[in-house]
Formats: structure tokens, C-alpha cells, sequence
């Protein structure tokens, strides 16, 4: 920049981190550059004399500098002494239109350029508790899109601005230039510095921390009825009527503590009982949840929805399934010789009748803590985990069992949820396989088993993570993946889907002489799978409330049957046990 100015500084810079957690980016404020502004005596503009001059803003990489001119003024040439001697130190700025993201600001208009006596701190601050506007009014609402910036830096004041000037040029002195360092402010200059409305938030916390208002030394009170007084002044006395004191000498040592040990509140409560403080975890807010509601710790049940759904429904509960076998020789059609006698067809037809149990989920909970949590609906939480629970439970003793002994009370009978892994051969075909097999023969073998299913259409792969894993990762001669996808080994093994199922995992069973399988996965489309419930016997859930024990109770439950309907409609793929 070129022409006369009185002074000039950084009006605000890039990459601090300001006390409210936001940091000003790189070109937020680049449209600005080579504006003019109002230069404005503590953002006040409720008399023409606060208007002290303009500033001629200019942008730079590190942030936006300030070239200022005071007017011939009372104000303004007041204000030029000061600056010229010292006095003032420190620049901030009014900016709306304020765009940001996580806590980021990219975007802003610089409406003025202000001298303030204390940049707040030496860092940066924004304070938009409550605003100045143009026309002299103020607001108390909090406007996430203007605020006013403090940078905490210093200025430098010459005849006449140069090109070549940089934020070096704020560490030089030479003819016609004179550059002030800044020194850290006092305590009393930060607080000096403060707006009423943060002063009006100390004597507050003060005031819970010491204990009664009374306690403290009042030089004022506000019609709010907040009570209010300058803990550094000098003139305070420890020994008060009404309680202790905290003094300015005091409130220096835990700051001096603050920034050898790093913490604030470490400070506090190392300093709390020396200086007669009660209750000092009030000055120190509670932690807050990450998410209303508490994290799950369970199994994945995205399989669960699928497998439910797949399921064909019927609205009676006693099941009957009807076979007629065609597979023997004696239903075959047979060849006549005249004159000899006709023979009748035999095949058997085979029936099984499956009948419903309930299967159901109880929870209580104090009416105590429901009406102590208010952060969620604590009763809507627990009624959808136990619907989940419930869902996960059929979708479990279907496929596989429920895998509880069959002497545990909350065993699921196997003779009314029927498990496809367990079902007879004549449903469910078991393809068994010598524990030393390759995952690449394994495939080979699926392939080959896919001609004993029977069921309805093409048939899913219910399987582990570790199956399919192994599957995905085998390799050809030359080390290249022969199933790089998902899409290509679903194609491979003739199957429509794969689904990976949780609770499959480390499953065993032992058969009837007493050999023992790990179960690998099962082939099956589950329209051919028919779950039954009579009217009533649907998911119900129910509620009631204990006067004795004072507590709510909740059952959710349901009374159906399943089983396989279809001859040969799964193919179980089982590995034997390696022995011990």
C-alpha cells in the first residue's frame, strides 16, 4: 500500500485458535483487500466522536493488515497520541456474514477496524456474546454469523507505508517507524478488557465458588440482581465479615500454578482447601454423552431382517407337511405284456406335524430411574432392544438351534422351531467334508453338492466371515485372486446371495453315533422354510407396573412353529471334527 497513514498493524491473523475453539483460515477475509473501513474507538458507535478514522485493509497470507489514518478530531487526535506513545496496543475487528465448518471460518465481511485497550488475550478470542451495530444498538442474541475478533497483537505506526512491508516490518525500528512490543497483559488488564456481559459471568462463578454473595465485597448491584465486584481490587480484605475472599494475590498464584502444570483446573483444586473454597466442582462442567442413547455391544443382526423376511407366514401354528416319495422303484410307470395282469403303483406318503411354543423377552426397570433419566426415551430404548433380541433369537433357532442344552429351562424345542442345520436328512441333505480340504476343493464341493438341492428356485449361502474370507483370498498358480469379488464367487458357487451370519461361527454338533461336525454353511432358499401362528400368537408386547416394588415391567413374546416344508429344499456343508 502507498499514501500517509498514522499507523498500522495486523488486524487479525490466520491459524490461531481462538478461546471458543475456532480458527480463522487462510483468504477468509482475501476479499477485503483494499477496502476502506471505519476505525472505531471500542466497537462503540452510539456518538460520531467513537468514530476515530479509516483503515485501509490490505490481505496477506498470514492474515489481514490494517493501514489507519485518524481524523482531525478531538477523538481522533487523542486517540493518535495514544498510539503514538504506547498506550494502545491492540487491534480487533467487527465481522458478519461469518461462514464456517467444524469450527472453522472461511468466509467473512469486515464491517469496521476497532482500537481496544486489551486484545484479550494473546492469542486470539471472538466474542459474539453481544453485538454492536451500525446504528449504535445492541443485541443480546448470540449470531453464529458476526462477531467481534480479537488478535491480541501490536501496531506500528510511521509517515508513510512501504510495499515491501511484511509482518517482519512489526519487528523493526527505524526513521520515520516505530514498532511497540507487546507484553503479556496482567490479570488485571484481561479482566479490564472484558465485556460487562463476561465480567457479569466471573462475578457468578465467583460468587457459587466463594459460597454466599454475601461473602464477597459488592461495589455493585444490577437490577438483575446479580451482585458484582472487582476481585482485584486491591482494597479487598480476606478477613470480611459474611466468609473468605478470594484476592488478587491469591487468584495470581493458582494462575501461576495454571501455567506451570498446564492445567486450569488442576490449579484450582490444588489451591481449593488453602484458600477456603467449597464446592469447587462447580466451576468445572459435568462430561457430556457422545449420543443420547447408550452403544449396543452385540453381534451383527444384519442378517436377521433377511432371514425373517424370507420366510414364507402362515396364520395357523400347527404345521403340516405332506410328501409323497416317487424316488422308489415301485412308483416307476411299468411296461404291459398282453394277457398279463396290471400291477398298482406303490409309494409311500409321509406326513410331520410341527406345533407352536413361545418364545419371549422380560425387562423391568425402576419408575425411579425412568423419571431420572430425561436425556432419552429410556422406555422406547429398552422395547427396541428387546425386539431386536427377540428377531435374533427366531432367526437364530431356525437356522442353526438356539444352541442352548436341551436340559437349559430357556432351551427353544427343536421339535417346534425346527433348525435347518439339524432337520432330518429327508429336508435338510448334509454334505460332509474331510477336515483337511482345501478352501479351492471346498468351493468344488459346494458345487458339486448344489445337485441334491431340491428346493424352490436358487438357493442362499448363510455362512461365517471366515468362509468367505478364505474363499475371496484364493489364489491361482501365478498368485492372483481367483474370486476378486464378491459378485464372481456368488457366481461360482450357483448360489443368488451370501450372507454372512455371526452366530454361525464355532458351531458343533454330534450325530447319533456320536460323530461330531463343524458346521461350514447351509444352502437354502427360506421361502421353503414356513413359520406359523394362530391368531394372538403374533409379537405382542406388553406392559405392567408393580405397586409393591414400585416398578414397570415389560414382556415382549410371540407363539409360532417353523420348519422346513419341502423334501431335500437345504444342503448343509459340514466339516468333521479333527480329532483331539
Amino acid at each position: 500500500m502507498k499514501g500517509k497513514f498514522d499507523f498500522s498493524g495486523y488486524a487479525t491473523k490466520v491459524g490461531l485458535k481462538c478461546s471458543d475453539g475456532r480458527t480463522i483460515l487462510k483468504d477468509a477475509f482475501k476479499h477485503n483487500d483494499g477496502q476502506t473501513v471505519p476505525l472505531v474507538w471500542q466497537h462503540q458507535h452510539n456518538e460520531p466522536s467513537n468514530i476515530l478514522g479509516h483503515a485501509v485493509l490490505e490481505h496477506r497470507n498470514d492474515g489481514v493488515y490494517a493501514y489507519c489514518k485518524f481524523n482531525s478530531t478531538e477523538a481522533g487526535n487523542n486517540a493518535k497520541q495514544l498510539v503514538e506513545h504506547g498506550d494502545i496496543t491492540a487491534l480487533s475487528i467487527y465481522a458478519n456474514e461469518l461462514k464456517e465448518k467444524a469450527k472453522q471460518v472461511m468466509h467473512g465481511m469486515i464491517r469496521e477496524v476497532s482500537l481496544v485497550l486489551s486484545g484479550a488475550n494473546p492469542g486470539a478470542l471472538i466474542d459474539n456474546l453481544c453485538f454492536a451495530h451500525a446504528d449504535g444498538s445492541l443485541t443480546g442474541e448470540v449470531d453464529e454469523t458476526e462477531a467481534i475478533i480479537y488478535t491480541g497483537l501490536t501496531l506500528s505506526h510511521g509517515e508513510e507505508a512501504k510495499e515491501e512491508d511484511s509482518e517482519e516490518d512489526d519487528q523493526t525500528e527505524g526513521k520515520g517507524t516505530a514498532t511497540h512490543s507487546a507484553t503479556d497483559p496482567t490479570i488485571k488488564e484481561i479482566f479490564d478488557g472484558m465485556t460487562d456481559q463476561q465480567k457479569t459471568v466471573v462475578y457468578a462463578m465467583l460468587s457459587n465458588v466463594i459460597g454466599s454473595p454475601a461473602s464477597m465485597d459488592h461495589s455493585n448491584k444490577e437490577g438483575n440482581g446479580v451482585m458484582k465486584t472487582n476481585v482485584f481490587d486491591k482494597k479487598t480484605k480476606e478477613d470480611e465479615p459474611g466468609g473468605p475472599v478470594l484476592t488478587h494475590a491469591q487468584f495470581q498464584t493458582i494462575m501461576e500454578t495454571a501455567k506451570k502444570s498446564g492445567s486450569l483446573k488442576e490449579a484450582v483444586l490444588s489451591h481449593a482447601a488453602e484458600y477456603g473454597i467449597d464446592n469447587i466442582e462447580i466451576l468445572f462442567p459435568e462430561a457430556q454423552n457422545v449420543r443420547t442413547t447408550p452403544d449396543i455391544v452385540g453381534r451383527d443382526q444384519s442378517w436377521v431382517a433377511g432371514v425373517l423376511g424370507g420366510c414364507q407366514k402362515t396364520p395357523f401354528s400347527r404345521i403340516r407337511s405332506q410328501s409323497a416319495d416317487f424316488t422308489e422303484d415301485e412308483a416307476r410307470a411299468k411296461g404291459y405284456i398282453t394277457g398279463e395282469f396290471k400291477k398298482e403303483q406303490v409309494f409311500p406318503v409321509m406326513k410331520r406335524i410341527t406345533t407352536p411354543t413361545t418364545i419371549y423377552k422380560k425387562q423391568k426397570l425402576d419408575r425411579d430411574n425412568i423419571v431420572d433419566i430425561t436425556s432419552f426415551d429410556v422406555v422406547a430404548w429398552i422395547k427396541g432392544e428387546m425386539r431386536v433380541m427377540l428377531n435374533e433369537e427366531i432367526g437364530r433357532a431356525l437356522l442353526i438351534g438356539d444352541g442352548r442344552d436341551i436340559a437349559d429351562a430357556d432351551h427353544i424345542n427343536e421339535d417346534n422351531i425346527r433348525p435347518i442345520w439339524k432337520d432330518d436328512d429327508f429336508y435338510s441333505h448334509k454334505l460332509q467334508v474331510d477336515p483337511s480340504i482345501t478352501t479351492l476343493e471346498l468351493i468344488d464341493e459346494i458345487v458339486r453338492a448344489r445337485k441334491n438341492y431340491k428346493g424352490t428356485g436358487s438357493p442362499t449361502l448363510y455362512t461365517t466371515v471366515d468362509v468367505v474370507t478364505d474363499m475371496l483370498l484364493v489364489r491361482d498358480t501365478l498368485g492372483r485372486k481367483i474370486y476378486p469379488t464378491m459378485a464372481e464367487l456368488t457366481s461360482a458357487l450357483r448360489v443368488a446371495n451370501i450372507v454372512e451370519v455371526e452366530v454361525m461361527e464355532n458351531q458343533t454338533r454330534t450325530d447319533g453315533e456320536d460323530n461330531e461336525f463343524d458346521l461350514i454353511g447351509i444352502l437354502v432358499n427360506l421361502s421353503d422354510y414356513t413359520l406359523g401362528a394362530d391368531k394372538g400368537g403374533q409379537v405382542a408386547m406388553f406392559d405392567d407396573f408393580d405397586i409393591d416394588y414400585n416398578q414397570y415391567k415389560y414382556l415382549i413374546e410371540t407363539r409360532l412353529s417353523g420348519c422346513l416344508t419341502r423334501w431335500k429344499s437345504a444342503v448343509v456343508i459340514e466339516k468333521e471334527a479333527a480329532s483331539g
